[in-house]
């Protein structure tokens, strides 16, 4: 049970069945030995009174006449005793054998017993219906009780659930931070959310900087060194290995540069990214750029399928992958995106192409650094690299199997929702 509320409400439950089972436990025994008093009460007069009529007979009850009741072994002077008698199919008694020594004269005393009986039936009766009678108000009490506990409840966590609330909306981009007016308990709390959303988003802007300066700072001398082992002349083997080192070490940069142009990763607070205006600005880029090869590219997304994240990620992601899509392909270029909610909501793209595919044994190392599935096309093998890197930053999957055109399908598997 994962609700705060239905714990507390269920072991407040759990309390007054606890409570009551007790209280009317208690009252049932009380009623029982004061109902057992008042029998008793009621033989030991019944007794004296007929003890007191001196042998006149004032009352003949023919009741236990042909009964076959037995009233047990005769009493000795002076003991009294109660019992209760079995009857078959008729109503149980409770009986009061008391012994007396009775002395008329001097001259005549003789030992007598008493026997009074009377049915249980009607005290029966009185004892099921106050256990009727208690359970019915016990019952109704402890409704009336847990109701009254679940509005308390309901309206003392009313900050709980507001912070849930607020947090879910920060976490879908909906708010960038917690809101205020909590009670004191949760303002300690709210305080330090608030101050770690901005501590994260000014370290990855500080992140993103630092790197694009970095990078930038080394553009200028690397161009340098280019243009210099780029002069006219003879070269030597030191020349042409520090020639290719220095186009590598341009590479790096690039990747950097673009690298900081993106947020480094999801954060709480960002504003979702509708994927529909982005997919068909990327569309129109690929057409551009391959538009010597009569290219079919066809995007279908929802005009409310949202990325949670930076767009500069999502541009570069997607990017990468549907270039390396179109490069490859014979003609067509498939996009699909949509929103799934199989744990959770996320966000779901399949970039497909009829080209000739990647062979089983190379989806495991595509997306190293370098590799390629043809080496024979241009390229550097860095795309596929850095996809498979955003992709971790944002904590989802990236896989690549075959299409329904026989060639590579790249699934990304992004955090996402969908608009309101």
């Amino acid at each position: 049970m994962r609700s705060l509320s239905a714990r507390l409400l269920l072991s407040l439950f759990v309390l007054l069945i606890l409570f009551f089972g007790v209280t009317i436990a208690a009252l049932d025994f009380v009623f029982r030995d004061l109902a057992e008093r008042s029998l008793r009460e009621l033989l030991d007069a019944q007794v004296l009174t007929l003890i007191s009529t001196g042998g006149t007979v004032l009352w003949r009850s023919p009741s236990t006449v042909g009964t076959g009741v037995s009233f047990g072994p005769v009493v000795t002077q002076g003991e009294r005793r109660y019992e209760t008698i079995r009857t078959d199919g008729q109503d149980d008694l409770v009986a009061l054998s008391a012994g007396f020594h009775w002395e008329v004269d001097a001259h005549s005393a003789r030992d007598y017993v008493f026997s009074v009986a009377a049915s249980l039936a009607p005290s029966r009766t009185q004892l099921a219906r106050f256990r009727t009678q208690l359970f019915v108000w016990f019952g109704g009490i402890a409704a009336l009780m847990v109701v009254s506990l679940a509005l308390v409840l309901r309206q003392a966590l009313s900050p709980l659930r507001r912070l849930a609330h607020e947090l879910q909306a920060v976490e879908a981009g909906a708010m960038p931070e917690l809101g205020s007016g909590y009670p004191t308990e949760l303002q300690g709390v709210t305080r330090a959310v608030n101050a770690l959303l901005k501590s994260e988003r000014m370290r990855l802007e500080r992140y993103r900087n630092t790197l694009g300066n970095v990078a930038h700072s080394l553009k200028t001398p690397i161009a340098v060194m280019r243009t210099v082992l780029g002069e006219p002349g003879e070269k030597s083997d030191r020349d042409r290995v520090l020639a290719g080192q220095v186009q590598r070490m341009d590479e790096i940069v690039q990747h950097q540069l673009r690298r900081a142009a993106a947020s480094g990763g999801a954060t709480l607070g960002q504003t979702p990214v509708a994927l529909q205006p982005a997919l068909m600005e990327l569309r129109v880029t690929l057409l551009r750029v391959y538009a010597a090869k009569d290219l079919s590219i066809r995007v279908e997304c929802d005009s409310d399928v949202a990325f949670l994240g930076d767009r500069g990620d999502l541009l570069e992601l997607l990017g990468n992958v549907a270039d390396n899509a179109c490069k490859y392909c014979e003609s067509t270029v498939e996009i699909r995106a949509a929103v799934r909610n199989d744990h959770a909501p996320h966000l779901v793209v399949t970039i497909d192409d009829d080209g000739p595919g990647v062979p089983e044994e190379l989806r495991a190392r595509i997306f190293e650094r370098g590799v390629r599935a043809d080496e024979s096309m241009a390229g550097h093998g860095l795309g596929l690299s850095m996809a498979r890197d955003i992709v971790a930053q944002y904590q989802g999957e990236l896989e690549i199997a075959v299409s329904a055109q026989g060639g590579a399908r790249v699934t990304l598997s992004l955090p996402g929702r969908r608009l309101v």
